[in-house]
């Protein structure tokens, strides 16, 4: 339990660091929106290009592992549009709130993520999360699309749906990397040392900027639907995630790297998406920041017991 309390407490300090900043007044609210585009655009896609570099894929089992995330998201992302009929009858729930409700449960801080993994495993794990994220976002920046404009007035154009998956700068570090790494070619040592340098600022600015989007006063308005996203994302994603890992037989660093990703809060990227295709800001950013507050305990809890 030490280890895992050594690993994610340093996590949850540099969030609770952004939120007393922006609280603070010393870094203005409005300033850290660049903060966030830095890490998205630019840091992020260093640090994932650079673990993909380096990564030694010959030990992963990548079709049981992928299998077992695909997987996952269908059952999860299933379950969730299964409810709606019981939400809508027995809670009363607005379609833009299960719109929320769908988001905050489906999607995962990757940033999160990654920064425990490291701490854990370093490197190895690293390149797990990598691989996480190539598989991960384009399924469900899709998906969360297409539930949004299902359940809003807003329709979304299919087109520029794709084109956003397409100019992910996730999705390009990554693939990028992936290349370098298959061809065998060696980069110049200053490349790498420049992508090292940008991917180490990048883990610290993205959970400064996490704790500064973070919102008490919109935590201090409880409902139905928030316990909901908070359950579905803190202990039913975990769950499906370790029973599909155990039904394809996903065990050790690939399982353990699995239970962290599914364990993580929501990504604050899907309040944007809320706010612009008619989903439920304010409860987003209610749920996103409990989630975030309990994923403190729920997440060295859950890899104790595994």
């Amino acid at each position: 339990m030490l280890p895992v309390l050594q690993a994610t407490i340093p996590v949850f300090a540099i969030i609770v660091l952004g939120f007393g900043l922006r609280k603070s007044g010393f870094i203005a609210a409005e300033k850290w929106s660049a903060v966030e585009d830095l890490c998205f655009y630019v840091l992020f896609p260093a640090i994932l290009a650079k673990t993909m570099i380096e990564a030694d894929l010959s030990n992963i089992e990548a079709g049981a592992f992928t299998l077992t995330i695909v997987v996952s998201l269908a059952i999860i992302g299933g379950t969730v549009l299964a409810l709606w009929p019981l939400l809508r009858g027995v809670l009363g729930t607005k379609p833009a709130q299960f719109s929320t409700i769908y988001q905050t449960i489906t999607r995962w801080h990757g940033f999160i993520a990654l920064t425990i993994v490291l701490n854990l495993y370093g490197p190895d794990g690293a390149a797990l999360i990598a691989i996480m994220f190539a598989i991960m976002v384009p399924i469900l920046q899709v998906s969360n699309i297409a539930v949004l404009a299902a359940f809003s007035d807003k329709k979304a154009d299919l087109g520029k749906v794709a084109l956003t998956v397409l100019k992910n700068p996730l999705i390009w570090g990554i693939g990028l990397g992936l290349l370098v790494n298959a061809i065998g070619v060696q980069p110049w040592p200053a490349v790498m040392d420049t992508l090292d340098l940008l991917g180490r600022s990048a883990l610290g600015m993205s959970l400064l900027a996490l704790g500064a989007g973070l919102s008490l006063q919109a935590a201090l308005r409880p409902s139905k639907e928030m316990l909901i996203g908070i359950i579905g994302k803190l202990l039913f994603t975990p769950l499906v995630m370790m029973t599909a890992a155990y039904a394809f037989g996903v065990t050790g660093l690939e399982r353990d790297v699995m239970l962290i990703a599914a364990a993580v809060p929501t990504a604050m990227n899907g309040f944007v998406l809320a706010r612009k295709m008619g989903g439920d800001a304010e409860l987003y950013a209610t749920i996103s920041t409990v989630q975030t507050v309990v994923s403190f305990a729920t997440i060295p809890l859950l890899l104790w017991l595994v």
